[in-house]
Formats: C-alpha cells, sequence, structure tokens
C-alpha cells in the first residue's frame, strides 16, 4: 500500500488490511500510533502521541462553537494464532486482530479525514485512539494520563463491531448494556502427602472440589433474581503426580454483574465463603480480588442522541432492536465514568465470534459507520446544537 494518506473507500479497505497484517498488543501499539499520528497530523488535526504510553489523540477546532466531542476507538490486538488464511492475515506469529480493532481505528480514521476536509461543524472534535482494551485498561492508563483535563470533551461515543448483527446495522443499549468484571484468585494451602495416607494430609484439592460447587450458590442464594451476576471458575491448578496430595491449590475465577452494588456484594460474599470453606477442612485460604473493568452504563439523553443520529441520517430500518445487554466487558466503561457518553455497537452479519482465531472484520460496513461518525459529530457541534 502507498504512504499516502488513504482518501477514497478502497483506501480505507487497504489501511484496513494493513492493519490487520501488522498487529500489535497492549502497549506494543507504536507502528499502529505512528500510523495514526501521521495521517491525522497530514490532515490538520493537532496530534498529541504517548497519551497514556502509546494512546493518540487528535484535536479539530473549526469555528467559534463552545461545544466539544470526542470519538474513540481501540488499536490493539490479541494474543491469538491466526487461521482464517487471508492475504492479508497476521504476519506476527502469535498476535490477530480477532476483535475488530483494526476495523474501529479505521473507521475513526476515514471519519476523521471527512471532516477535516468538509469543516461542518463549530467547535472542538477530538479523535482518541485507545491503547490496550483487551484486558490492560487502556482507557484508565489515557484517564490516569490526564486525557479529559488535557483534552476536554462534554461527551464521548465509542463503538463496536458484533457479530450476528445484520452487517451495518446499528444497535443501542440503554444504561447498562455491558458487565463488569473482576478477576479472582484463590490459593488453598493446606498440608501435603502421600496419596496413600489422606489422613496425615488437609488436602486442598478436595477443598477445592467443595468450593467450586460452592461458589456457584452465590449466584443461586445470594443475588436477588432479578439481578443478574456470573460467576467462572476458568483455571485451577495444583499437584504434580496422581498420588502425591499437595501443599496448595490455585483457583483463578471471572465475576461478571451488571449493578456496582452487586459486584460489591459479591467480593465480600465471595471472600467469606472462601475463607470459612476451606477452614471447615482444615485448611487456610489467600483471596487476591483486582477491579477489572466496571459496569458500562450508557448514559439516557447520549444514547438517544446516538440513536436519533441513525434514524435521522441512516433510517429507522438500519436500527437493530433485538441486542440485549452484553456480559462481556470493555474498558470504555471508565470513559463513562468520567464523561457523559454512550457506546454503540454496529452489526458485523454473519461472521465467526470475537476472539476466534477465524474471525475477521467485515469492511463492506466500514464507509457506512465512517459516515455515522461523521454525521454525529456535525449534528453534536452544529451551530445551533442543543444539549444531547
Amino acid at each position: 500500500m502507498s504512504e499516502r494518506a488513504p482518501v477514497t473507500d478502497e483506501d480505507f479497505v487497504a489501511l484496513r488490511h494493513r492493519l490487520h497484517a501488522a498487529p500489535e498488543l497492549a502497549y506494543e501499539e507504536h507502528e499502529t500510533s505512528a500510523l495514526v499520528a501521521s495521517y491525522l497530523s497530514e490532515w490538520g488535526y493537532d496530534v498529541v502521541t504517548g497519551v497514556g504510553r502509546t494512546g493518540v489523540v487528535g484535536t479539530l477546532r473549526q469555528g467559534h462553537g463552545e461545544r466539544s466531542l470526542a470519538l474513540r476507538a481501540d488499536m490493539d490486538a490479541l494474543p491469538i494464532e491466526e487461521a482464517t488464511g487471508l492475504a492479508y492475515a497476521s504476519r506476527n506469529p502469535g498476535k490477530m486482530h480477532a476483535c475488530g480493532h483494526d476495523g474501529h481505528t479505521t473507521i475513526l480514521l476515514s471519519a476523521a479525514r471527512q471532516l477535516a476536509a468538509s469543516r461542518q461543524f463549530s467547535g472542538t472534535l477530538r479523535v482518541i485512539f485507545q491503547p490496550a482494551e483487551e484486558n490492560n485498561s487502556g482507557a484508565r492508563t489515557m484517564i490516569e494520563d490526564g486525557l479529559f483535563e488535557r483534552f476536554p470533551a462534554d461527551a464521548v461515543f465509542g463503538l463496536h463491531n458484533w457479530p450476528g448483527i445484520p452487517a451495518g446495522q446499528f444497535a443501542f443499549l440503554d444504561g447498562p448494556a455491558m458487565a463488569s468484571v473482576d478477576l479472582v484468585i484463590i490459593k488453598i494451602h493446606g498440608r501435603g502427602g502421600h496419596g496413600a495416607k489422606p489422613h496425615q494430609t488437609v488436602d486442598p484439592v478436595v477443598v477445592s472440589a467443595s468450593l467450586v460447587m460452592a461458589l456457584q450458590t452465590l449466584v443461586s442464594r445470594n443475588v436477588d433474581p432479578l439481578e443478574m451476576a456470573v460467576v467462572t471458575v476458568g483455571s485451577i491448578h495444583g499437584g504434580v503426580a496422581p498420588n502425591v496430595i499437595p501443599d496448595s491449590v490455585e483457583l483463578q475465577l471471572t465475576v461478571r454483574t451488571f449493578n456496582a452494588a452487586i459486584r460489591e456484594q459479591i467480593r465480600q460474599r465471595l471472600t467469606a465463603l472462601v475463607e470459612s470453606q476451606a477452614a471447615s477442612f482444615g485448611a487456610s485460604a489467600e483471596v487476591f480480588y483486582p477491579r477489572g473493568y466496571p459496569v458500562l452504563v450508557n448514559h439516557a439523553a447520549e444514547t438517544e442522541f446516538a440513536r436519533q443520529v441513525a434514524r435521522r441520517h441512516f433510517g429507522e430500518e438500519r436500527i437493530d432492536t433485538s441486542l440485549r445487554p452484553i456480559t462481556a466487558s470493555e474498558d470504555f466503561a471508565f470513559m463513562l465514568e468520567q464523561r457523559p457518553g454512550s457506546y454503540l455497537f454496529l452489526g458485523n452479519g454473519d461472521s465467526a465470534d470475537l476472539h476466534s482465531p477465524h474471525y475477521d472484520f467485515n469492511d463492506a460496513i466500514l464507509p457506512d459507520a465512517a459516515r455515522y461518525w461523521v454525521q454525529l459529530a456535525q449534528d453534536y457541534l452544529a451551530t445551533n446544537a442543543v444539549a444531547a
């Protein structure tokens, strides 16, 4: 692909393929950030790099409008070996754009170019290219680096492609839209020994087996049935031989909720349950509970504004109403804790699921997705715009 900045839809498809072939993991997005920054600079944006380590923020001011708007795209890839067989498949072993961040980055770049070329708005536009969305809290890192103090915004919007929704359909969720997620690491300490003499041991494997079942009661017997929570034990490690009882076992869990109060309730109950369950067997337990992403809560006025943009410029038939709140998590939630805004979804069609080694972003949705950002920015920063 030529080094000139992309202009046509075909150019942006080629750019998306270029990004797809060169995926970079969290906080390693140096080439991607440099490419983004060079294009934004060429189009007339004031560009700051290194925000939140490898993030990029472009600012474009036009007219005398006092409002400011931020649009965000994520840039990082996943540690997955690609299995698509595409001509533009990843050239970096064990790294893959398996969530469509290559598409999100391309969409926002295309919109940024169009807005810079037309200048049909009055106010301040911020385009945020965020690193490390995948389990590394890049949004929080940018915020801690002064994102909204250095680059003020009255509202912030983001989008994610979504397999299973018809290609090019827009979907909007009010209120809690994506779940919080917390990682829990539990270490059960017993007393190891010979498998032939279990009475001389405190078997942490047995404690762990009992605990896996007991943990399910957190949802079934502690959480209001009208609320939602998911407790998943995804990893158990302990022992090295079939005839040796180990000294300890480690379990790793994720906890997901749509309610901050339920999130805290589970943290308290889980800790108490683990400690008492271990003690009942004569063992002890350590619980490590690092906080993950909070509940992603879309603000009512901004979500309705985003919905009306789609309705006004694309028609009612382009709005999908089947999407329900999503139990996956997204660190855009941190930005929505700082500023009003909304996170919307764009149909990727009948593709492989996100995080699959067979996934690929649907190039056909690029032009309309970029046009949506353009229309949203122009409507929000219109001379006579009213508050969302």
